[in-house]
């Protein structure tokens, strides 16, 4: 795969007419795509009808996707043209879905590969969708905050729901669709977003309400016990330092300074001997036990090495722990095999894939911080465009906490991420045809 080059140059723009860019008066308002979107993202990401079944019947996931999808087939003018979301990382994502098909009949079960690949398919479509959706700043602006209050939601009713208790319960267990690991994961790709409308936007009301969001997740995310979202954590809190130099160096370290009060007055003696074992590693049982991470990924790693081409297929990993694993020898001596998942993103997609999944994977996260990085180096050097480059900046602290996060857990099809892409493909659009209108004015 060819590497990705990270330039200073304004981000390219295909040819646009006067027409595709008109002069916005007054900012555009909510309509029926953008609520529909809006929907999808509550239901994907924040599991609105796990969290009040009496939405269930009506799936509204489903009902969100196929509305979405009609609604921009009948808008494909202007701002809202597919086209116009032409770049490297939708180039990936196309790749990532047709290799996802190609290996659906080599896969150890075809039926669940397939299952899977709908499902990957379905989060690739309204990735697009998404992004095409977002006509300007303001549209992003709008999707970004649904993406982090629906966190905030899901995140306040779990509060509500699951108490801790003594012994093994010190933590969160398992919830509504997420565990406690992937939780903390999910609130980590939350908290720059909210950080932005807590530290840089022009409404005050709203940035007191992602205040108090971010104190909510900073509580759950404590709660949640989890290392990795701990270290993910750290990695976000070590960018918005170092860099997210659209923000005061006094803003930044009063918000994280906020954030850490809170996780030192919540954390219990049992979170902080938790959190010892990631530096005490003869403590830590996936370091030497056969169902320990360590174990798990050499075994995966064998089997995109024995598979090279298309892996043992989509959702299949669990299938091969139980089947052609070391460990399925077990069964033939009556032993139980526990048919495990891959507890890591990359050697999840290697595995299930093969390597020309894993490098389009690579490539696909990539081509994210490259575009989020080309945004940032452009939008600082208008002074209209500071917003741009602040969402640009948050979005890559995002990703950020997914790829530390995700480095431990089982989420290449997870529609956090697709979402996160989604929105970076936007704000890379909306970068160039603003772009494209100032051209055009001079």
């Amino acid at each position: 795969m060819a590497s990705v080059v990270v330039s200073t140059r304004p981000l390219p723009a295909p040819a646009l007419g006067t027409a595709d860019v008109p002069t916005v008066r007054r900012p555009a308002a909510w309509d029926a795509l953008l609520v529909c979107v809006a929907v999808y993202t509550a239901a994907g990401v924040g599991r609105i009808h796990d969290l009040f079944p009496v939405l269930a019947p009506l799936k509204p996931a489903l009902l969100a996707t196929v509305a979405s999808i009609g609604l921009l087939l009948l808008q494909q003018n202007g701002r809202r043209r597919i086209v116009l979301l032409r770049s490297r990382i939708t180039t990936v994502l196309l790749g990532l879905v047709l290799w996802g098909a190609l290996s659906v009949p080599f896969a150890l079960t075809g039926g669940v590969a397939f299952h899977f690949w709908m499902d990957f398919a379905r989060a690739v479509v309204m990735c697009v969708v998404l992004a095409a959706s977002i006509r300007t700043t303001r549209d992003l602006e709008r999707l970004s905050l649904v993406y982090f209050a629906v966190i905030v939601v899901y995140t306040a009713i779990i509060l509500s729901r699951f108490q801790l208790g003594a012994g093994e319960e010190w933590r969160l267990g398992r919830l509504y669709f997420y565990d406690a690991n992937d939780l903390a994961t999910l609130i980590v790709t939350a908290m720059p977003i909210g950080l932005y409308f807590a530290l840089a936007h022009r409404w005050v009301p709203l940035r007191i309400l992602a205040v108090v969001g971010l104190l909510l997740l900073a509580v759950a995310l404590i709660r949640s016990g989890s290392r990795g979202g701990f270290l993910a954590f750290l990695a976000v809190a070590a960018f918005i330092m170092v860099g997210f130099t659209t923000l005061s160096v006094r803003a930044r370290i009063s918000g994280l300074v906020v954030i850490l009060a809170v996780l030192g007055a919540t954390a219990s003696d049992r979170y902080w001997t938790q959190m010892q074992t990631i530096i005490r590693p003869h403590e830590d049982y996936n370091l030497s036990d056969e169902t320990g991470r360590v174990k798990i990924w050499e075994r995966g790693i064998g089997y995109m090495l024995s598979r090279p081409a298309f892996g043992v297929g989509m959702g299949n990993f669990q299938t091969a722990e139980g089947t052609i694993s070391p460990m399925a020898r077990r069964s033939e001596s009556g032993h139980g095999v526990r048919w495990g998942a891959a507890h890591n993103t990359f050697v999840q997609i290697g595995a299930e894939l093969g390597i020309p999944g894993l490098l389009l994977f690579l490539g696909l996260i990539l081509s994210v911080f490259a575009t989020l990085r080309r945004v940032t180096r452009y939008a600082r050097a208008g002074p209209q465009t500071q917003d741009l480059a602040r969402l640009a900046q948050s979005l890559t602290a995002a990703v950020i906490g997914f790829v530390v996060g995700g480095f431990f857990l089982s989420l290449a099809y997870a529609d956090m991420l697709y979402t996160l892409v989604a929105l970076s493909l936007a704000l890379a659009k909306v970068t160039r045809l603003q772009f494209v209108a100032r051209q055009l004015v001079r």
